[in-house]
């Protein structure tokens, strides 16, 4: 067994199982505190023994939302599978703001914009009916909800991993389409790990919209 500690409102990589089945083993007083992404399924309810198998070749991932520190156990050597995505891996650098010229320079932004959102981990073109966004390589938003609008993602670019109620999506080909309800868990994770492959995506919406209309379910950057 290799034995893994998660601390309090964090969680492990994304991670890509090996060719063997890997069992997760944890004491099930802790089965409500813990979110998990195994294969194509994000698991929020109370957790049962079979959520902690993970089949060869599938995606896993942990994240200790309860307020204590959290030991699982492996069958396989966690510390030996590729990582997909690393939650953290921007934790400590300096969080400089991407620039409108920037993008206007690398890509060809439409012209029509009437406001940017510039952030340190995207950059967002607002436009009269949509937004233009931007998700730096490497990372993943916070998983969130919205409580007074629906949302209408198309996928553009950069072929991420989209998150959307209790189901995850893998490496997304271009030109998909979501529909995310109102109080929806959701999130979009750039998996290119090549400077400058950013996710882009257009987002719709009918209903209220407003920047504060975010409830940040799993956290991991502290993004704002």
């Amino acid at each position: 067994m290799i034995r893994e500690k998660i601390q309090p409102k964090r969680a492990t990589s994304l991670r890509k199982n090996s060719s063997r089945v890997q069992e997760m083993y944890l004491n099930s007083e802790y089965y409500e505190s813990i979110y998990l992404i195994n294969g194509n399924s994000f698991i929020t309810r109370k957790l049962t023994d079979e959520d902690l198998l993970v089949q060869p070749d599938e995606y896993f991932m942990l994240m200790n939302m309860g307020d204590e520190e959290i030991t699982v156990d492996y069958s396989e050597d966690p510390t030996k599978l590729e990582v997909i995505y690393d939650p953290y891996l921007y934790e400590t650098s300096e969080k400089l703001n991407y620039t409108e010229e920037y993008f206007r320079q690398n890509y060809d932004i439409p012209e029509g914009y009437i406001d940017t959102l510039p952030k340190w981990y995207s950059f967002k073109f607002t436009y009269p009916d949509y937004n233009l966004i931007f998700l730096r390589p490497s990372l993943g938003i916070s998983i969130q909800i919205h409580k007074h609008r629906n949302e209408f993602w198309t996928i553009l670019e950069g072929c991420p991993i989209i998150l959307n109620g209790s189901r995850v999506y893998y490496f997304v080909k271009n030109g998909t389409k979501f529909e995310i309800p109102i109080s929806t868990f959701h999130t979009v994770i750039n998996p290119n790990h090549q400077d400058r492959r950013f996710v882009v995506l257009e987002e719709r919406w009918n209903g209220y919209f407003d920047e504060r209309d975010i409830e940040r379910i799993f956290n991991p950057n502290h993004y704002k």
